[in-house]
């Protein structure tokens, strides 16, 4: 039986992965979010062979 090699994935730093997530709530109780309409434009245009920046929340208009 021959070994797989271990991934990078295999080594999960459950603190950095906490904070992360305290992060990325963080951002989306702040507002700092992507619409869902602007990632799917953004993904379109990645699958028809562009090769455009991803779409940043401080970039946009605000929706207030």
């Amino acid at each position: 039986m021959t070994e797989i090699a271990a991934s990078i994935f295999d080594d999960v730093d459950e603190a950095r992965k906490a904070r992360a997530i305290e992060e990325a709530r963080a951002d989306v109780a702040a507002g700092r979010v992507v619409p869902h309409a602007v990632v799917a434009q953004w993904l379109e245009r990645l699958a028809k062979g562009e090769r455009p920046p991803p779409p940043y929340s401080h970039t946009l208009p605000r929706q207030d």
